[in-house]
């Protein structure tokens, strides 16, 4: 068996009910580079040769030819276990790079229909992805094999739903300028054969194209770039930030609402494979991307990240814990947030790329899923699968709408008083309706760094469900087994997260 079908029910018991798969598509497996003797190569698969056919690599017996069936029993043991499958595709550039690069095969084809080129100079591309060249999204010929390369894959694999990398290249006309009604998007948006697929966007390129908010297209959903950097900057304790935390909370209406879209066309993230784990977000002030060979100029410089008063790993006590609580912190808010939670593979279990936050290339334990760490941070595991169990007990979370104003009370320390305007605030609190006879919830939430008592709403009683600063198992409780809290008031420790269930 696929090693691959031996973790399904690993992702079942943890409550997953998606996975986005990083590139499958055929790419240049042999495109490497040797950096002190050690070999680098594409090893996330991000410049596609061949968008109709899965990597062999990722084969169990490539020499057979049964790629694609091999694939397929994949999304059906997926299936069989209620998970769906979306694929990240890369339609923005190819493999063949800039006028340097190989040719494999459209820029010997057709370079000029299928490549955005430098006008009066056409030997050159316009690099809106930062790969060297920028696919023609949007020439009629681009459009149809885009289009036949979806349908393709919902077909023949049944597959749920795409991730466009780079997305903001799909608005980009032949000219490379922004177009109001991109040909390719609409066209993906009514083709019947993709009707019931998900469709989502990376909303912005290299090329400095920011779209979160505001993708072409009523269907398409977006990774909200805005939640994961306002919910990172909130966790930090970065002040002034509780305006954007509630925004962020209460499934982005501000980016949302205004066009007719819901909190579903949100993907909510702090983490993905580009960029930070969230064990590093948490141990790691600056990137350390020196293995890559690039004298640490690759990747982002911008991540809103802290790392608890120490660089990389620690055998302090202290920071282990606060690091801990900080990862709580950031995934208590992740699962009470409306919209579509979204997390990367081994976050639960405190993986770490030793400050890497580029590892595109590393084809080696910096990358790798070390399974050990599910018994090593077993607390860890059990806190995030606690959470999800906890947003699907509760529909108030989970619901499509944004909130009407009898779903939802703010708050501060001080009932019904928020404090929205003070640049040094770094509380919050919320008060939201459960539906259906459901119970009711409170959240506080103090990234101050001493504790603060918050009062709580009187006319109800409440048990404590979650507390980050408690101990584990304390620090989620099971369901049915909730702490009463008694008092007016519930003190919350500093850097932490509590929610209170109603009786």
């Amino acid at each position: 068996m696929p090693a691959s079908l031996k973790k399904i029910p690993y992702l079942k018991d943890l409550g997953i009910t998606a996975v986005e798969l990083m590139p499958i598509f055929d790419f240049d497996e042999t495109d490497v580079r040797f950096v002190d003797g050690q070999r680098l190569p594409d090893y996330w698969g991000y410049s596609t040769l061949g968008f109709f056919a899965p990597q062999s690599a990722y084969c169990v017996s490539p020499e057979s030819g049964s790629h694609l069936q091999q694939f397929r029993d994949l999304v059906k043991a997926l299936h069989r276990a209620g998970i769906e499958v979306i694929l990240d595709v890369v339609f923005n550039h190819t493999d063949e790079g800039d006028e340097l690069g190989p040719t494999f095969s459209y820029r010997g084809i057709d370079n000029r229909t299928y490549y955005i080129l430098v006008p009066g100079d056409l030997q050159y591309y316009r690099d809106y992805s930062g790969c060297g060249n920028t696919f023609n999204c949007n020439h009629p010929i681009a459009v149809k094999l885009i289009l036949e390369s979806l349908r393709y894959w919902v077909r023949e694999a049944h597959v749920d739903g795409f991730r466009f990398d780079e997305g903001s290249i799909l608005s980009r006309d032949e000219n490379g300028q922004i177009s109001a009604r991109p040909p390719v998007v609409w066209a993906i948006e009514l083709e019947d054969d993709l009707a019931d697929t998900k469709m989502i966007a990376e909303a912005w390129d290299a090329a400095g194209l920011y779209q979160v908010g505001g993708f072409p297209g009523a269907r398409w959903s977006e990774w909200n770039g805005r939640y994961r950097d306002d919910i990172r900057s909130f966790v930090k304790s970065d002040p002034g930030m509780v305006g954007a935390l509630a925004s962020r909370l209460a499934g982005s209406s501000d980016l949302y609402q205004a066009d007719g879209r819901l909190p579903t066309n949100s993907i909510n993230f702090i983490n993905c494979h580009d960029g930070f784990t969230l064990n590093d977000l948490v141990s790691y002030n600056e990137k350390h991307n020196q293995a890559n060979g690039e004298n640490n100029n690759d990747g982002n410089n911008n991540n809103l990240s802290w790392n608890c008063g120490a660089e990389g790993a620690s055998d302090d006590p202290a920071i282990e814990a606060l690091r801990s609580r900080q990862i709580r912190n950031f995934t208590a808010i992740l699962m009470l947030s409306r919209g579509v939670p979204m997390f990367l593979a081994g976050d639960e279990v405190r993986r770490t790329q030793q400050g890497n936050n580029n590892a595109y290339c590393q084809d080696n334990a910096v990358s790798w899923f070390d399974w050990t760490l599910a018994e090593k941070n077993a607390d860890v595991h059990r806190f995030f699968k606690r959470m999800i169990e906890f947003r699907k007990a509760h529909a108030a979370l989970r619901r499509g709408q944004f909130f009407a104003p009898n779903e939802i009370a703010w708050h501060g320390t001080q009932l019904n008083n928020p404090n929205w305007f003070d640049p040094n605030e770094r509380t919050l609190a919320m008060t939201v309706a459960g539906s259906g006879g459901d119970r009711d919830i409170h959240v506080m939430l103090n990234m101050y760094w001493e504790s603060l008592d918050f009062e709580l709403p009187a006319d109800r009683r409440w048990f404590k469900a979650v507390d980050t600063a408690a101990q584990p198992p304390h620090d989620i409780e099971d369901r049915g087994s909730e702490t009463p809290v008694t008092g007016s008031t519930y003190s919350v420790q500093g850097r932490s997260v509590v929610v209170l269930i109603s009786g």
